[in-house]
C-alpha cells in the first residue's frame, strides 16, 4: 500500500497498542508525512513512539502526546500539539475505546457504565469537534471512527459498550451529512473480532458477567487467533486516502465488506447501504406492518 497516503498527516488515538498501533504502522508504510499518536499511559506511549520512529523513513515525522480523550482540556491540548508539529491534519482516526462495564444492566457498576460512554462516545465527539473547524478551513479531511460488533448486535453483559458503539456510528452518519459540502468524509470502521486487550477483559470477567454465550465465543476467538489487526489497518488506510474521496457516512466492515471495490460504486453509495437503519416487516417478506 506504499504511497496511498503520501504527504498526508494523521492523528490516531488509542495508538499505543493493538489496532491503533497497527494503524499507525500502516500509515507510515503507506507514506504518511506525519503521524501523531496518543494514549493515556505515558510509558506505553514512549514505547510505541520508539517503535514508530524507528520505522519512519527520512521526511516522516512521528510525535505523541499522553491524553485522555474524554477530557476536553486533554483533547484540545492533543489537537493543538498535532497541528503545531504536523502543520495540518488530513486524517483523524478516532480509535481510543474501552470495553468498560460488565454485567447485566442492574449488575454493572454505574460509574463504570458512565465512564464507558464518556470514553467511547463523548471522546469521539470531542475529537471531532476539535478538528472539524481546521478541516472545514482546508476544504478537505477524513474522519475515521473505529466501531465494533456492539454497533450492530445486542451484547448482553456489555450494554455500555454496545450502546456507545451504536451511538458512535449514528454520530458518524450525522457528522458526514454536516460536513459533506466541505469535502470532509466521515466513516465508521468495524475491524472484526480482534484478539486484543478487550478480549482479555471479557475472559477475565467470566461468563457470570458477560453471559455464557459471549464468553464461549471469546474462548473460541482466543483459540482461533481472531481477525488479524492488519485487516482493520488496511481499511483505515483506504478511508484516509484519496481513493475513498466522496465515500462518507458509512459503516464498513474490514472483514465482510468489499471496501476496496467501493470507488467503482460511488453513485450507488449515495443511498442507505452500509448504514444503520430500522427493519420493517416488508424488508423480510412479511405482508403486515403497513399502515
Amino acid at each position: 500500500m506504499s504511497g496511498e497516503l503520501d504527504g498526508r498527516t494523521a492523528l490516531i488515538t488509542g495508538a499505543t497498542q493493538g489496532l491503533g498501533l497497527q494503524i499507525a504502522r500502516a500509515y507510515l508504510q503507506a507514506g504518511a508525512r506525519g503521524v501523531c499518536i496518543c494514549g493515556r499511559d505515558e510509558g506505553a506511549l514512549q514505547r510505541a513512539l520508539a517503535e514508530l520512529q524507528a520505522q519512519a523513513d527520512a521526511g516522516q515525522l512521528v510525535v505523541g502526546e499522553a491524553a485522555d480523550v474524554s477530557d476536553p482540556d486533554d483533547v484540545q491540548r492533543l489537537v493543538q500539539r498535532a497541528l503545531a508539529e504536523l502543520g495540518e491534519l488530513t486524517v483523524l482516526v478516532s480509535n481510543a475505546g474501552v470495553q468498560g462495564a460488565t454485567g447485566t444492566v442492574e449488575q454493572a457498576d454505574w460509574s463504570d457504565w458512565v465512564r464507558t460512554i464518556e470514553i467511547n462516545l463523548l471522546g469521539s465527539v470531542l475529537l471531532a469537534r476539535a478538528v472539524v473547524a481546521h478541516m472545514r478551513e482546508r476544504g478537505y479531511g477524513k474522519i475515521v471512527q473505529v466501531s465494533g460488533g456492539g454497533a450492530t448486535s445486542p451484547m448482553p453483559g456489555l450494554s455500555a459498550y454496545a450502546a456507545s458503539k451504536a451511538a458512535v456510528v449514528r454520530f458518524a452518519e450525522t457528522l458526514a451529512v454536516e460536513l459533506r459540502d466541505d469535502r470532509v468524509d466521515v466513516n465508521a470502521l468495524a475491524p472484526g473480532a480482534l484478539n486484543t486487550r478487550m478480549l482479555d477483559e471479557v475472559l477475565q470477567a467470566g461468563p457470570e458477567r458477560v453471559g455464557e454465550a459471549h464468553y464461549q465465543r471469546a474462548l473460541a476467538q482466543q483459540q482461533s487467533g481472531g481477525v488479524p489487526l492488519a485487516r482493520g489497518a488496511d481499511l483505515a488506510v483506504f478511508l484516509g486516502s484519496a481513493a475513498s474521496d466522496g465515500i462518507t457516512g458509512k459503516l464498513l466492515s474490514a472483514v465482510w465488506d468489499p471496501w476496496a471495490q467501493l470507488p467503482a460504486h460511488r453513485a450507488e453509495l449515495d443511498s442507505d447501504v452500509y448504514t444503520l437503519r430500522r427493519i420493517v416487516p416488508a424488508d423480510r417478506g412479511m405482508d403486515w406492518g403497513e399502515v
